[in-house]
């Protein structure tokens, strides 16, 4: 193997359960087309809250029978563990790799994150416990309120033999995952890693947003328009699920076994503003984000007029210009000069711990594929952004343009940043 300093991380495998898409295929159409997977959710109505539209995957059982044994598929009750088994096994297969069944695969591991786990079986479960039946629970109920459940169902599904954790770091938590992952490989501690995260499809973690009034509430008659990152008519973001997993591997390792390689990870940054700056609890303080990127960029030796793409956290709520305005500032670059930017969350709503992962492989597919994705209804950019940048690099349409630095970023809630540079691999 090489020097720590020399080791290049690849990505080979990437999985996807998203709401306009399930599946690489589907999903890389979707994207490409522009397809939204918001929808009306009758359920929120009926609990009264003023944003009625999410953006859920829509999975069947014959999906699931498909990748999971059945005795697995009948013990899931939480769709957070369900998507990000889904993701992490298409990403397994996508990458070429065989399960063994009988010996653990002890040069692999896993980071998969999430941030709250499944509220609907916390529910069920604490009802069936007040009702006097705990009984009635079985054996296979806490397995699956662990933070940890995600990690520990992929690592079981897959014989990984490596470290096999969860991470949870809000928004940031699916880039911060591949960071950590692409760092496992990087230092020398394993030769391949799956990483992700995945959300639950759950109406009571979306209440509490609801409550906080940063949701859309002006668009539940037009669930497609209600997500619009940095649009002038943007109302809050729109809730969403699902899930993305990437394998990881050292670049030899990857090149050796003959596998497709569809990006190469070069560098990345995790830190937290630390709520100061005019940082809190739940806005992001322009400090930690503005060096964040910068280290990112520095870590992974690229320039800023590298950078083709920009993917951005971008949420259609009022840090969306503050954000622009970061990325202006970090890559000396403005107007024209500026390279594309676009918003996943257009098209998929905030899949919260989700969104880092999905956000990746949107990322990277655009990468492999050379075109940018469109950031839909931001027909009226807001003016703030629309003065520090040109709005014709938010595409409203899919561009064919060649791409070889994409910069993915998060920032969450409790003042934390993850930054993640993808560049176009090259052999040497």
């Amino acid at each position: 193997m090489p020097c720590m300093n020399n080791r290049r991380v690849v990505v080979t495998g990437m999985g996807v359960v998203a709401p306009n898409g399930t599946g690489l295929g589907p999903f890389t159409e979707a994207i490409r087309r522009g397809t939204s997977g918001v929808r009306f959710i009758p359920l929120l109505r009926e609990l009264n809250l003023g944003c009625q539209v999410a953006a859920v995957p829509e999975i069947g059982e014959d999906v699931l029978a498909n990748y999971l044994p059945r005795s697995t598929v009948r013990s899931l009750r939480s769709s957070a563990i369900k998507y990000g088994c889904l993701a992490a096994i298409e990403a397994w297969h996508d990458a070429g790799l065989a399960i063994d069944k009988e010996e653990a695969d002890w040069d692999t591991g896993c980071v998969f994150g999430s941030t709250v786990c499944d509220l609907n079986l916390v529910r069920d479960t604490m009802e069936t416990i007040h009702q006097g039946e705990a009984r009635r629970l079985g054996g296979r109920v806490i397995e699956q309120l662990m933070s940890s459940s995600v990690a520990a169902y992929v690592g079981g599904l897959l014989g990984l033999g490596g470290q096999v954790f969860g991470n949870s770091s809000a928004c940031a938590t699916g880039t911060e995952a591949v960071l950590m992952a692409y760092q496992k490989i990087k230092s020398g501690a394993a030769k391949r890693m799956l990483a992700g995260s995945c959300e639950a499809s759950n109406q009571y973690v979306w209440a509490t947003f609801d409550a906080m009034r940063i949701l859309n509430r002006r668009s539940n008659d037009f669930p497609e328009a209600a997500s619009r990152p940095m649009s002038q008519t943007a109302a809050g973001f729109v809730p969403g699920a699902g899930a993305g997993a990437l394998v990881l591997e050292d670049a030899e390792a990857a090149e050796r076994r003959g596998a497709r390689i569809y990006a190469e990870i070069r560098g990345g940054a995790i830190n937290s503003g630390g709520q100061r700056n005019h940082g809190t609890m739940t806005t992001p303080s322009a400090t930690g984000v503005q060096r964040c990127i910068a280290q990112a960029l520095r870590d992974g030796g690229v320039d800023a007029s590298e950078v083709d793409l920009v993917s951005g956290q971008l949420s259609a709520t009022f840090t969306d210009k503050t954000e622009v305005g970061n990325w202006a500032t970090v890559l000396g670059r403005r107007g024209a000069a500026f390279p594309y930017i676009n918003s996943l969350k257009s098209m998929v709503g905030h899949c919260l711990g989700g969104s880092g992962s999905m956000e990746c492989v949107a990322a990277i597919l655009q990468l492999h594929h050379q075109f940018v994705h469109p950031s839909i209804n931001c027909e009226d950019v807001h003016e703030e952004i629309a003065a520090v940048i040109d709005p014709a690099r938010i595409p409203q349409s899919a561009v064919a343009t060649p791409l070889n630095t994409v910069v993915k970023a998060n920032f969450g809630f409790g003042d934390v940043n993850a930054c993640i540079v993808f560049s176009k691999y090259q052999p040497q």
